[in-house]
């Protein structure tokens, strides 16, 4: 009798899991979709943004930019998710609620670890916790083994810049300070509340390597302005590198571990 109410009570939550499961998902965050790919569930997602690196072959129906919704487009696509990011204006996101849609608030992670929370999340949003989990396991496995290669006796300064104008650094609890951390060097930025910064704090902060993300020519710009400093170490040891920014600002578990392999092996080469 106690086996029979057991399975009873399993089938039952199994079945309400299952009700509870995402089967259509308008993605309003690039990242977000992205990690759907990841795990197989790209078929889930109706709606996206002009920003959401989908394969064109799904023609999944763009219904957003990157701050704003077209929310009549959005309804005609009956979701039963809709994933939000901070770009998306909070009456937004209330409009949606108020019409019966169930909004999942995904702010950007600040850490490798919040990368890892979020992920499994959504996993769990859309049936796939134990993949996720999996996948998130597999990923601090790499991760270990790569920082277990990075060399103990040096800590080299280095500035990781996300932006030309203004000029824009990486700085303490951010998920992209984890990738100078990691790599056991220390972020010339450290001490600063904000981002912003000038070539004269860089100049005076002498940073021995120099990692430039921004898209496009602007990138190779950078770079050729730093290299016309020879006063800065990473300019004497040519150590001034390009980033690939869709592959270090997406916050997956497989793309930042796969941008600090890049990355350590670039500071230590």
């Amino acid at each position: 009798m106690k086996k029979i109410y057991f399975l009873s009570v399993l089938l039952i939550l199994c079945l309400i899991s299952q009700a509870q499961e995402a089967k259509r998902i308008v993605s309003l965050v690039p990242w977000m979709t992205k990690s759907l790919y990841l795990m197989g569930e790209q078929s889930r997602i109706v709606g996206c943004t002009s920003f959401c690196p989908v394969n064109p072959a799904d023609k999944i129906p763009v219904v957003a930019s990157a701050m704003s919704i077209n929310v009549e487009k959005t309804l005609m696509l009956k979701p039963d998710l809709v994933l939000a990011s901070s770009l998306i204006k909070p009456e937004i996101i209330d409009k949606l609620k108020n019409l019966g849609i169930k909004v999942s608030y995904q702010p950007y992670p600040k850490s490798f670890e919040e990368i890892c929370s979020s992920f499994v999340r959504l996993g769990e949003l859309v049936g796939q916790g134990t993949k996720s989990r999996q996948i998130v396991s597999e990923q601090k496995e790499r991760l270990s083994k790569l920082m277990a290669k990075v060399p103990k006796d040096k800590k080299p300064k280095v500035l990781i810049q996300i932006g030309a104008k203004p000029l824009f650094a990486a700085i303490p609890n951010t998920a992209i300070d984890d990738f100078i951390r990691f790599s056991g060097g220390t972020n010339v930025a450290a001490g600063l509340k904000s981002g912003d910064i000038t070539r004269e704090y860089i100049l005076k902060q002498n940073p021995d390597v120099i990692f430039v993300v921004t898209m496009g020519i602007v990138a190779q710009e950078e770079k050729n302005t730093w290299m016309s400093y020879p006063v800065i170490s990473a300019t004497k040891s040519k150590k001034i590198f390009i980033l690939d920014s869709d592959q270090t600002c997406s916050p997956t578990p497989i793309l930042f571990v796969d941008a600090l392999d890049g990355i350590i092996k670039q500071m230590y080469q």
